[in-house]
């Protein structure tokens, strides 16, 4: 993923290369912009992917009343808490092996697949990046009966 990256890179100084020394009529130059800025939201995605794979963590914590949440990337990141009493239809699931969704969210560049999911205050919260199905099992018993208690 990281050459993939680099050669990402090199695609974009090439076209801002272009942009600054080549003659260029001004529909091409448009084409290159548009282009750029596709390829800005790209680059982003991909280096907050390539980073969170390298050093990215979520951290939680259970107390009495709520659980910590920590999403950090080499431990810089915002905790926020969660009250069990504002917590609803808090649920896991684990995609079916060999399924799309399985094979999508196993791929390098993705940060999505978490597990847990639950409504806090009519948003949708989800947690637990790439959990095996055993340690998605007990954390889920373990916050469950945090929340009914």
């Amino acid at each position: 993923m990281g050459a993939w990256l680099g050669m990402w890179y090199a695609i974009g100084a090439t076209v801002i290369w272009a942009l600054n020394v080549m003659k260029l009529k001004q529909q091409e130059q448009l084409i290159l912009w548009i282009f750029l800025v596709f390829w800005l939201y790209y680059a982003w995605r991909v280096t907050m992917s390539f980073l969170w794979n390298l050093r990215g963590q979520e951290y939680i914590k259970i107390d009495q009343d709520a659980f910590y949440l920590k999403k950090a990337l080499r431990h810089f990141g915002k905790t926020t808490p969660y009250y069990f009493e504002n917590i609803k239809n808090f649920k896991f699931e684990i995609p079916k092996q060999g399924s799309f969704q399985d094979i999508w969210e196993n791929s390098p560049w993705i940060n999505g697949g978490e597990r847990f999911e639950f409504d806090y205050f009519h948003q949708k919260i989800r947690f637990g990046r790439k959990l095996t199905e055993k340690e998605a099992r007990l954390l889920f018993q373990l916050i469950s009966k945090k929340i009914k208690a």
